[in-house]
């Protein structure tokens, strides 16, 4: 799977690099970071109403998105894939890791 995330990663910094006439992901980063960042969040909007419909073949389309579209705005953030794929190996190692959270006295 790492392989086919890098190979994504590796297109789309070819794309910021080259300028391809007709790219989308040329489009997305001529347009700059809000135009990123607010296609991140329609297909964040989009991931979760699949997956509330219960429709999971639309909930992977939408999850493939979501991540095409972060990918674009690591690349144009300076945010190397390794960072994201160390952390979650450091993650992945982590055992009791359920936070604890916070009590609230509804008769104070």
């Amino acid at each position: 799977m790492n392989e086919t995330l890098e190979a994504l990663y590796q297109t789309i910094l070819s794309r910021k690099k080259s300028h391809t006439e007709g790219s989308y992901t040329c489009y997305l980063f001529e347009k700059g970071l809000d135009k990123i960042l607010k296609k991140c969040g329609e297909e964040c909007s989009e991931v979760i109403i699949a997956a509330k419909n219960k429709d999971n073949k639309e909930t992977v389309l939408e999850i493939s998105d979501l991540l095409y579209h972060l990918m674009v705005m690591m690349v144009n953030e300076g945010i190397p894939l390794e960072d994201v794929l160390v952390e979650l190996d450091r993650r992945s190692e982590k055992q009791g890791n359920l936070k604890k959270f916070h009590q609230v006295d509804k008769n104070t």
